[in-house]
Order: C-alpha cells, then structure tokens, then sequence
C-alpha cells in the first residue's frame, strides 16, 4: 500500500486515477438513478427541493470533474508515455502531485454530503443563485474549494502531458508518426492549460463573494452575474472538448486495429483535431445565447459553431472509411466504437441544432439540452472510456477482460443509454424545463419519463456486468499477452503487464503504426534505437499526498470558516513544500543484468 501511496511511476498513477475516476462515476451514477426515481412518475414526493437541487448539482459536476476527466487521465497517462516510446512522464513529482490534488478535492466536494449540505446551485453554479442570499449554507463554499484544488492538479498533468509529448519521443517518433490518441491527448493538454485558469479565477472570485463579503457577482451591489457565466463558459466549452478529444483518439486507435487498416486521412484527422482545440475556445457564447448579448454576438458564435461541426465530421468519415473495405472483428472494444460512432453523431447533429439562434430560443434550458449533451458526454466520452478499459486493460493490469461479459454490458448499457436520452428530446420539445423535480399529470409527459427512467436499469446492469468482469480478472491467474489484438502501436511491443521501465532499449521508429511496420518486415519485437544499458528511474516521494492533503484541511478551513484550520493547511502545505525544495534524492538506477524476460540481458549476464 505504501509503494501506491507514494509512486511516481506513470502506469500506476494512471491505474489510481482510472479507478478512482471510476469510483465517482458509482456514486454520480447513484446520484442520476435516484433523479430518475423521482422524475419516473408525476407528482413524486420522493426526492424533492432542496434534496434534488443536491442531486442535480452533485451528479452533474462529479461525472465532469471526479469521473470522465480523472478516466481520461488515467488512459493518458498509461498508454501515453508507451506510445511514444518514452520510460515515464517529464515531471513524475508533478504527475503525483497532479493525482492526490485531484483526488483530495473530490473527497473534499463530497464530504459536504455528510457536512453541511452538498451544494445546490446547478453543475454550473450560475450567479446571483450561487450566492449567500439564495444559496446559504456550506454547500456552493464546498463546491468552490473542492472546484479549485482539483483544478491546480488538472492543470499540473496538462503542462505534464505537453513536456513529455514534445520532449521524449523516442528515436524517429517524428509529429506525424504520432499515434492518434497521443495526438488528441497533446491538443487536449493544450486546452487544459488555456481552460483551467478562467474557472480558476470564476472559483477564486466566487469564494471571494461567499466567505469574504465581495460584490463581484452581485448586480444589486454593482456587480455582474453574466461575468460568471462568460468565465465559466470560456472554460466550459472547451471542456466539452477536453473529455470528447481523447474519446475521438481512443476510437482512432480501436478502429484501425479491429480493421486490420491504417487510419485512414491520418494527416487530415491530425489537422482536425488541432482544428477543434483552436475553434473550441470560440463558441462558449452558444451557452449565453438568451442572455441578450444581441443579434451580433448570437451570429458570430453561432457560424463558429457550425464552423467546428466540419472537423468533427472529418472524423466521422474516416472512421467509417478505415472500416469499409476492413477485415472487421467484432470484439468488445469494438462494439463499443461502433456503436459510438452513430450515438455521437446524433449529439452533434442536436448541437448544431442548438447553434441556431431562435432555435436555441426555444431549446433553451429545456430537457432537449439535456439529451444533447448526455449524447455527447455519455454516448461520445463514457463509451470511449469503456472501449479504451476493454482496449488496453492488458496493459494496465495484465489480464484480460471477459469478452462474454463484455458483449452484455455492451448491450444492455447501448440499449438502456438510448431508452433513457433518445425520448429526452421529445420531453424538451414538449416543453419541459430542465431542473425540475416534478410534472404534472396529464400534458404528455408521463409516458416518455418512464421510459427514460426505466433505461437507466439498463445502464445500470450493465455497469454491474462490467464491475464483474473487472473482478474475474483480478482474480484470473492467467496473464494476458503482449499483443492480444495485434496492435499497431508500440504500447503493444513489450509485455504485458509492463515493467517498471516500459523499454529495456528505447524503440526505433521507422514511420506510423511503428509496431505494424515492424510486423510487416517480419520481426517480432522493436528493433531497439540504442545500446543495453543502465536505466534510471525516479524514486517515490510521499510527499505529493502529504501536500495535496494540506491544501485539502485548509479548504475545509475555509469552508466553515475557521481560520485557524485553513492557516494550519497551508502552512503544513508549506512546509512539505519546503522539505522536497532540499529534497536530495536523485533516483536510482536498474542495472541490464536486472532486466527481467530480456535474451540480451542474460546474454550480458553470461
């Protein structure tokens, strides 16, 4: 337990914040399935006001922030570094520190379940409704401290993430020899460290207004709540992007492998991807069109966001062009970005409904919204996030995943996903608002309630049947091979699960699909881009958990507002930091006689 506590080592972060990420996604689940229980039938009593205001608020900013972002890093910073051949990340300490700010936070946002009361504002905490008048309580001040921990940690692992894509590439791993989810994991960081700090500085003005009396955000003081929502949303959309970019690389890397075919349009779904980091940061005011910036504003961000539909729809194509003509096999990572594909682009093609601006007049704020994004977020992130678990879990664990169970909860998610959000649109267009806790009987609503709330079933069992699976493996004593689906890329080049030191000998890389090409000349390993050597490795540091839950008592300090706790946080913050600042470790070092599995080592040992 102490070496998980105190690692650096790339793989087993991204082990800890998958799982993690995982872990919030039970309890946002739970969350989504008692609103549903409420929302089945009209009239319910069953979770109403204030308690579903907590549901609603938790839900939405748990499955954002502590589920789909925490997965993705965890994918990123698994099979990142082995994609492009290096040994770890740039900054281990960093990627540490990064993962126990990030988990710290979100225990700190869910501890005000059980303390005070879980903030009850909407996942986007609009002002003047976040504020002491008319949200009192401890809720909104959990929501902003556990928000701004969080996000230092998330904008750590994304200059992390740039640093070692651009710096340790191994030999001949030029820009365009890059596979695509390290491509989309490289423009995501990118977002990442242009996005985090606008809702860095919302949360620190918001926190200003609640625990020290500011007017920022208070127009009956002189302040202004549409700043809130122009600082919220310039980070907001491009976190759209975020979680939906590696999903798109995820099943770049699936289709191509289950195709037995090169990607097809590499250059042009490169092109694509940075093409909808750079636009992603153009359209937040689609989220504003009714607060009355005016025809200009509404047009400017409205052809933007159609704009950024054509980069999207690029991919869309290739992807079914690597397909055509394919030698498909239908394994679970598969069915999984099949069934993706078609479930994304209905969430596009609502979204480009809601890019009109009278359209959005009418959708706005109603459960035709709601069904927009859970396709995006859900059918676009959540079952890439399945895909990639069912794709690379050999590599992050060294056993393999029941492909029978697999294929149930495939279906049986599949199905109670579209029973769930498909009839959502015809609830919006028949005029349902979003964020309500009751309807009343008799005005067409009740059928399609109960629809999409018995689908959550659906999606539930399925999960189930995933957590089973996850636990068969664990216990399996049959290790998983290097290469069980003939990859392309060269996380599948060493074995699985992968040593301490990804690579005994850095790999060569002769053009894309490195692994592929390697295959294809008939050799059955990377050749090797350098000499047997000595390889040195960063030591674990029981630090990053000792600062991270420094920063997590001063939050809760400030939360109730006792200033003594906050003040013994961060000097205990401090004074870790302090300590690593005369840090004198300087790693250590496994020696080519202590390379397990390699022939070369024993060679070098006789």
């Amino acid at each position: 337990m102490w070496d998980w506590l105190t690692t650096v080592d790339h793989k087993k972060i991204g082990i800890m914040y998958f799982l993690s990420g995982f872990f919030f996604l039970l309890i946002g689940g739970l969350e989504a399935i008692f609103m549903r229980l409420q929302l089945a039938v009209p009239n319910n009593d069953l979770f109403t006001g204030d308690i579903f205001n907590q549901l609603l608020t938790m839900h939405g900013t748990t499955m954002i922030f502590l589920a789909a972002m925490p997965m993705i890093f965890g994918l990123i910073n698994v099979i990142m570094p082995l994609q492009i051949g290096a040994r770890d990340v740039a900054f281990p300490f960093l990627n540490s520190l990064g993962f126990w700010l990030f988990f710290w936070g979100g225990i700190l946002l869910n501890l005000s379940w059980f303390f005070g009361g879980a903030p009850n504002a909407g996942w986007t905490s609009y002002t003047s409704l976040a504020l002491n008048s008319y949200s009192p309580g401890l809720g909104v001040d959990y929501y902003v401290l556990g928000l701004q921990i969080t996000g230092i940690g998330s904008l750590m692992s994304g200059i992390n993430f740039i640093a070692t894509i651009i710096n340790m590439r191994t030999p001949g791993m030029t820009f365009l020899r890059m596979p695509m989810f390290t491509w989309t994991s490289f423009v995501t960081s990118a977002l990442l460290v242009f996005a985090m700090p606008p809702l860095t500085v919302a949360l620190l003005l918001l926190m200003f207004d609640r625990v020290f009396g500011a007017a920022i955000f208070d127009h009956a003081m002189g302040g202004s709540s549409v700043i809130w929502q122009h600082l919220f949303w310039i980070f907001g959309h491009p976190e759209v992007y975020i979680v939906i970019l590696p999903a798109f690389g995820i099943m770049s890397e699936i289709i191509s492998t289950f195709s037995k075919k090169r990607l097809f349009g590499y250059t042009s779904m490169v092109f694509a991807t940075v093409l909808i980091g750079f636009l992603g940061f153009m359209v937040w005011v689609h989220h504003m069109f009714t607060v009355g910036l005016g025809p200009m504003s509404n047009s400017i961000f409205a052809v933007a966001t159609m704009a950024i539909a054509v980069p999207t729809g690029i991919k869309v194509f290739n992807w079914l062009f690597t397909m055509w003509g394919g030698e498909i096999h239908f394994k679970t990572p598969m069915l999984w970005a099949v069934g993706f594909v078609p479930t994304f682009v209905i969430g596009g093609m609502t979204g480009v409904m809601l890019s009109v601006p009278p359209a959005d007049y009418q959708y706005q704020d109603s459960y035709f919204v709601v069904a927009h994004f859970h396709y995006v977020l859900v059918g676009g992130t959540a079952f890439a996030l399945f895909a990639g678990a069912y794709y690379w879990w050999p590599k992050m664990f060294g056993k393999m995943l029941s492909e029978k169970l697999g294929k149930w909860h495939f279906w049986l998610f599949f199905i109670g996903f579209h029973m769930t959000f498909f009839p959502q649109h015809f609830l919006g267009l028949f005029g349902m608002p979003r964020r309500v806790f009751t309807y009343q009987a008799n005005h067409g609503l009740e059928l399609l309630n109960l629809i999409s709330s018995i689908g959550v079933i659906g999606m539930t069992l399925g999960t189930i049947f995933f957590m089973v699976a996850v636990v068969q493996a664990a216990r399996s004593k049959e290790l998983a091979p290097a290469d069980p689906w003939d990859g392309r890329t060269l996380e599948w080049s060493i074995p699985s699960p992968v040593p301490e030191y990804n690579f005994a000998q850095l790999p060569l890389v002769r053009g894309a699909d490195a692994f592929w090409l390697e295959k294809q000349a008939g050799n059955k390993e990377m050749t090797p881009a350098e000499p047997l050597g000595s390889i040195h490795m960063p030591s674990g540091s029981y630090i990053p958990m000792l600062m991270s839950l420094g920063l997590f008592v001063a939050g809760y300090g400030f939360v109730v507002k006792s200033w003594i706790i906050g003040a013994i946080g961060i000097a205990f913050t401090f004074i870790m930091m302090y300590i690593r600042s005369f840090e004198q470790d300087f790693g250590y070092h496994i020696e080519p006689e202590e390379i397990n599995g390699s022939a070369k080592a024993k060679e070098v040992k006789a």
